[in-house]
């Protein structure tokens, strides 16, 4: 059984086994083999399977034998493995819990002791068979390297053979999973108090009033998600969009693809300059927008941190993660699935905090999820040095799907979604009213939305939060900013919210964030 270590020798083990009714298929030309024209023997294959997962960056689907399929998987996997048109066809690999799909790369992330000279780590990896194809500058000795084309499931004995040298800290293969976006998908109530269809809703981040201290001017919120549309009139004002980039075209283009709407989405929620339809929480503050399509656990992950800190991000908002279990569904397996997070995007993680900033330290948010199940059970969303967002309602109540637990730091308004079993009723609102892509391409027909949701919101409304304070006093340091957060938090849903002693709430952490307090001039102090 193939197994991961994160952490080290000596660290968390992620163990994967087989799933007998999967079959991956890497295209030659990186292309699916869904689309354009197909020859004959790969589209008489195709009907006899159904698509379960893609992994575009890498030309990669994973399909499932449909049962009325007249040959079996194992002659599936030949015929398709021989086609001229794919490079190889194997066997898919899963969480011995979740069941979920993991693919692996014949890529490795290396890291040894510091104290080694580079010269013997570059002899170490080729001794190995290992080509390097980045040095790795966010942390030292650190390396993503590629094992020889075909090397296939021995990825994993190479790491394990290379972990247990004494000069290597970490070593694990370039594992990657379906990435989470963090939405729900059933006017700016959530900045102000405000009547919506009739309905009086006072249960905003009280933004507005935030607006006549300062909006953000001269700091920049990083967005790291899917594409972003650069061109919308909200992100047009002068010097708005800087350092953009794709880390996994690894180009200097944001711009969408596809489907890719959310991204533009979170983007206005953090700092929409509001001339024109929407206001973000930090309006006047730079947008650093970074694409990030790969899925979750890949290099370009790590990448994106580096990126983001290495060109002058002072917060990083990131609406993403592994994906949920179905938040109205208590028996799914998703909701007992631990994800840790890889050393690779945990050593770059690191480096924005440590370095970031002028050695001040970049401000990294995470959503914290929307499976109405424990934050802890994501390595990322609670991983010591970020800040976990959850998500409350229109009625300052948690909203029904958000995750919850120790590792949650705060909360944000955003959408909800009714479910009498619980006694839920309707929300008053229909969600956030933020950007849309331009034109039709998006969530709606028009330039706005009023349809975004779930923490992937709540996200990037408390980096904006971050940004107004950093705007008033950029000497803080990034866990003064986070002092600042907690102190400027309401506690909210008292009778349900289970606060212990120190103030803290596994619904909604420290309460829900009040901007204009957390930039009132006696919250700004070192």
């Amino acid at each position: 059984m193939p197994e991961v270590r994160y952490g080290g020798e000596n660290g968390k083990a992620v163990q994967l086994e087989v799933d007998p009714n999967l079959v991956a298929v890497r295209t030659r030309r990186g292309r699916t083999l869904r689309e354009g024209p197909v020859q004959r023997p790969e589209a008489a294959l195709l009907n006899e399977m159904e698509p379960v997962l893609s992994f575009p960056e890498v030309g990669v689907e994973v399909y499932r034998r449909r049962g009325e399929a007249s040959r079996s998987l194992d002659e599936i996997r030949t015929e398709l493995h021989e086609s001229p048109a794919t490079r190889f066809a194997g066997r898919v690999l899963v969480d011995e819990n979740s069941r979920e799909p993991v693919l692996y790369t014949e890529n490795l992330f290396v890291k040894f002791a510091d104290d080694k000279n580079r010269d013997e780590c570059l002899e170490v990896l080729r001794e190995a068979g290992l080509t390097v194809k980045q040095e790795l500058p966010y942390a030292t000795n650190a390396f993503f390297v590629a094992a020889p084309e075909g090397t296939g499931q021995r990825v994993f004995d190479i790491a394990n053979e290379l972990l247990q040298r004494e000069d290597v800290e970490y070593c694990h293969p370039e594992l990657v999973r379906p990435l989470g976006r963090r939405s729900i998908f059933p006017q700016q109530w959530h900045l102000k108090s405000t009547t919506i269809d009739g309905h009086w809703v006072s249960a905003s981040a009280n933004v507005e009033a935030a607006h006549t201290i300062t909006e953000g001017k001269g700091t920049t919120i990083a967005i790291i998600d899917t594409g972003i549309d650069i061109d919308h009139e909200e992100f047009s004002s002068r010097g708005k969009v800087v350092a953009p980039r794709d880390t996994t075209s690894n180009d200097a283009d944001p711009r969408p693809n596809g489907r890719e709407n959310h991204g533009t989405a979170c983007a206005g929620v953090a700092c929409a300059d509001g001339k024109f339809g929407a206001s973000g929480v930090a309006p006047r503050a730079k947008l650093m927008p970074i694409r990030m399509m790969s899925q979750l656990g890949s290099q370009a992950e790590a990448n994106a941190f580096y990126w983001a800190a290495k060109n002058g991000a002072d917060v990083i908002s990131c609406s993403w993660g592994p994906a949920d279990g179905a938040w109205w569904d208590p028996s799914d397996p998703q909701h007992n699935t631990e994800v840790p997070l890889p050393d690779s995007t945990r050593l770059a993680l690191n480096y924005a905090v440590a370095k970031g900033r002028d050695g001040k330290g970049c401000v990294v948010f995470f959503a914290a999820g929307n499976g109405n199940e424990s934050v802890e059970n994501d390595g990322y969303a609670s991983y010591e040095r970020v800040l976990a967002v959850a998500a409350s309602n229109d009625r300052s109540l948690r909203s029904v799907y958000s995750d919850f637990g120790d590792s949650i730091f705060c909360a944000f308004p955003s959408n909800d979604v009714e479910f009498p079993e619980e006694g839920r009723p309707a929300p008053l609102t229909p969600g956030i009213w933020t950007t849309d892509r331009m034109g039709s391409a998006g969530y709606s027909a028009d330039n706005y939305t009023n349809s975004f949701g779930g923490t992937s919101s709540a996200c990037p409304g408390a980096a904006g939060v971050a940004a107004l304070v950093l705007s008033r006093n950029p000497s803080l340091h990034w866990r003064e900013v986070k002092r600042v957060l907690r102190r400027c938090c309401d506690r909210i849903d008292l009778d349900g919210g289970k606060y212990d002693e120190n103030g803290h709430s596994p619904s909604y952490g420290y309460g829900r964030l009040n901007a204009e307090k957390a930039v009132r001039p006696g919250m700004l102090t070192h």
